[in-house]
């Protein structure tokens, strides 16, 4: 029973807008994330088909039980794979089933589908196009990917090759094929599961959607630098910057919640990582020029947000608009703040901002006033064949979504420090363009970073000061004027 009740809570707290879906269940510490994740997903894409089932039965009347707790108790009897408790609950429940099936197979028949799924509107049903692949990321702290591929294709999978255009990604039983775009990732069919596998429980592989593996592969930190991430629990992201850092240097993790932060080194554990400094801290309160931070340069920026692009947690019921824009103001503040915080840190050449949001409010919004704020970075364009790009005229930045990408809904941007970069080499990023670095004019007295070795030289060579006329030849002159001054002096000497 304690699964129900958990999932009744957190959707009772989701619904009053404490948080967003998915960083409530983490933080709830219950023992199976992934049964609870999946049963507050479900009951929330049906909430209003359960709620009409519970109040057509009067089953709230008859039972004594709470709304949220009745939804998860009904979804798992008529829609899922049957309760999980016993005793008394279940007792009570089953008495009522008859009634509740009944109701069901009506809203069926007056709807004429057959299906649960086809009882949903059109705004919450999930089309089939937009069953997401199940992406893959190999840890290769512990393996490579041959090595990963070579595995599976012993364990019975299917290897059907790299990926050359998105609909390589729409697989069946057990084929597999290398990302077109990432080369760590591997993608299967979408209800492959690999948390029983050999792979995942040694750390070899990570369980990550592909949007959410962007920042990291984006922002590239060389090893033996130093690179921090900002919020970072569950830590995902944190052991694929150790895989690009190959361990070597520092990796500063920080994130508010202690137990958070303490599954987190677990999983960190299991994937290898030995490179990281966790800090149960707040990341604003973090001090850019403590001595300990003076050699960061490379920042991890992925903060709270409203969850919106996750797939199971969209939800277009929520009748309270004005409640809702006044959570996202409040949540790209929020962001603003760790973004400009982050922009301190006096060596950082590059920082990555990606959220899981589909609002332009949280996403371009936020670049666009932190741009404003902080003249002397800029935005760096990324992946050129990416198929979707950010909203006008942002489109140096990524968004994914569920029919563009085949993933959930992301947005990630890469900004660089380019005030200095005149006297420094240009970074090196991953598939990125700097020719096409372009989004802001600097003023005539800063330089601009050079995008090639050639125009670095040329770069210097204007940069130094030119005499003006004349001046040439006046060092030379003013020699030769004190050498016969000397002579007259000596020759007057002798004289007297």
């Amino acid at each position: 029973m304690a699964l129900y009740m958990k999932a009744a809570e957190i959707l009772e707290k989701a619904e009053r807008k404490q948080g967003a879906l998915k960083t409530l269940v983490y933080d709830s510490k219950f023992g199976n994330i992934k049964q609870l994740f999946a049963l507050v997903c479900e009951t929330q894409k049906f909430s209003a088909i359960l709620q009409e089932i519970i109040e057509t039965t009067k089953l709230l009347k008859q039972t004594k039980l709470k709304m949220h707790l009745a939804k998860v108790l009904v979804y798992d009897l008529l829609m899922g794979q049957g309760l999980k408790c016993g005793g008394a609950w279940k007792a009570v429940m089953m008495k009522h089933r008859s009634r509740m099936q009944a109701v069901l197979a009506r809203m069926k028949v007056k709807q004429k589908v057959s299906r649960n799924e086809d009882l949903l509107q059109a705004g919450v049903r999930q089309n089939p196009g937009d069953q997401l692949p199940r992406y893959v990321r190999v840890n290769t702290l512990q393996t490579t990917v041959e090595d990963a591929v070579d595995y599976l294709k012993r364990d019975g999978f299917t290897y059907l090759g790299q990926a050359s255009r998105l609909d390589d990604l729409t697989l069946e039983g057990r084929d597999f094929v290398k990302d077109l775009h990432l080369p760590e990732v591997l993608v299967f069919s979408p209800r492959t599961d690999f948390h029983d596998h050999f792979l995942y429980k040694a750390g070899h592989i990570i369980l990550q959607d592909k949007a959410s593996c962007l920042p990291a592969h984006l922002l590239n930190p060389s090893p033996g630098c130093h690179v921090i991430d900002a919020c970072a629990a569950p830590g995902n992201k944190t052991s694929h910057l150790a895989a690009k850092m190959k361990n070597k240097g520092k990796l500063f993790a920080f994130d508010l919640d202690a137990k958070r932060l303490s599954t987190m080194s677990t999983l960190l554990l299991r994937a290898g990582v030995t490179c990281q400094q966790l800090a149960n801290q707040d990341f604003l309160k973090v001090d850019p020029d403590s001595t300990q931070y003076k050699d960061v340069e490379y920042i991890l920026l992925d903060p709270s947000c409203s969850g919106s692009g996750m797939v199971c947690l969209r939800d277009n019921t929520s009748a309270d608009q004005e409640k809702d824009q006044a959570r996202l103001a409040s949540l790209a503040s929020f962001q603003l703040r760790c973004l400009n915080h982050g922009l301190r840190f006096p060596c950082l050449k590059r920082l990555i901002y990606s959220t899981c949001s589909i609002h332009s409010k949280e996403n371009e919004e936020v670049i666009t006033a932190c741009l404003q704020q902080n003249p002397g970075f800029r935005l760096v364009p990324l992946l050129p064949q990416w198929p979707e790009r950010g909203l006008e005229p942002l489109t140096q930045c990524l968004r994914a979504s569920t029919s563009k990408t085949r993933t959930h809904g992301f947005f990630v941007a890469l900004l660089e420090k380019y005030a200095e970069a005149g006297k420094l080499q240009q970074e090196p990023a991953v598939q990125i363009s700097d020719s096409q670095v372009t989004p802001r004019s600097p003023p005539a007295s800063e330089k601009r970073p050079a995008a090639s070795s050639e125009e670095s030289e040329a770069s210097e060579t204007e940069d130094k000061p030119t005499p003006a006329a004349g001046q040439t030849d006046s060092t030379p002159g003013k020699k030769k004027r004190r050498k016969r001054k000397k002579k007259k002096k000596k020759a007057a000497a002798t004289a007297e």
